[in-house]
């Protein structure tokens, strides 16, 4: 199923509402463009947001939020936040820590969704057992993971007890990781797009552009909506007010089988960053 409007969800393997579109934070500052944006998103309809620790911005997101809850006329329990376990913090109590100290930034209760940021070798099952057990404390309503391969799931699946519902990874028309997918979804987990615009890198793509033209949309856009109806969950960054408007303007139109075979067609396995199995943070 498509998302047929900004609020739209879809549902994890465990029952709870994720939406399908909602505003990414990566390298937005501290300070009022990232408060500014935050409550902006909000306003217009956004209903999730995602950040992590080491973007150094949860007490931002959190001011965003707060402002954004009250300028919107919605509940906390309205809107749905992911953080993220950086890789110096993976280990059972150094995870629970760092749990507590990304939700004190944010100034809320609980997340809707953790995740573990990358697969440190050797780390990231214990991690996850922290996960497990924030997540039968009612402290987080989801927990899942980032960049995660293949072999990292099938590890992660075999020695720990709850299935991941989501993973997060870099996915854009220039990396599509098909058979990651395919696997997911034959897993129940949903799979996130990070960097769904290749950080702009796109954004002057020829093919893109035809569809955009035919289309009366941006290329942005055309991506955006391509996530969509490829079941992904993507979560695009923008600090401006206008931007941050047309990326959701994308449930107007619909793209045509030969438009997403054309987009597919783009793959080239090409990253803008590292490769879970191949980095050194």
């Amino acid at each position: 199923m498509t998302a047929k409007n900004l609020q739209d969800t879809t549902t994890l393997s465990n029952g709870v509402n994720m939406p399908w579109f909602g505003l990414g934070v990566f390298k937005v500052e501290e300070g009022p463009e990232l408060v500014n944006a935050v409550r902006t998103a909000i306003q217009h309809g956004y209903r999730s947001v995602d950040t992590a620790a080491i973007y150094e911005n949860e007490e931002g997101v959190g001011q965003g939020i707060r402002e954004g809850l009250e300028a919107a006329g919605i509940q906390r329990e309205d809107l749905f936040v992911t953080s993220k376990v950086w890789n110096a913090d993976l280990g059972y109590e150094s995870t629970l820590k760092a749990y507590e100290t990304s939700v004190q930034k944010l100034g809320l209760e609980y997340l809707d969704l953790y995740l573990i940021h990358w697969p440190v070798e050797g780390k990231y099952v214990e991690a996850w057992t922290a996960l497990e057990t924030l997540y039968k404390q009612g402290r987080v309503k989801a927990i899942g993971v980032s960049n995660f391969h293949i072999h990292h799931l099938e590890q992660l699946m075999k020695e720990t007890e709850i299935k991941p519902m989501v993973n997060q990874v870099e996915y854009h028309p220039r990396l599509t990781q098909k058979e990651l997918q395919q696997y997911c979804q034959a897993n129940g987990i949903q799979f996130e797009a990070w960097s769904p615009l290749m950080q702009g890198q796109l954004l002057d793509q020829e093919d893109l552009q035809g569809i955009a033209t035919k289309h009366h949309k941006s290329i942005a856009q055309i991506i955006l909506r391509w996530d969509l109806q490829n079941g992904v969950i993507t979560i695009p960054k923008s600090t401006k007010e206008h931007r941050i408007i047309e990326n959701a303007a994308i449930f107007d139109f619909k793209l045509s089988d030969e438009d997403m075979q054309r987009i597919d067609s783009l793959n080239q396995d090409l990253r803008v960053g590292p490769d879970p199995d191949d980095f050194d943070f």
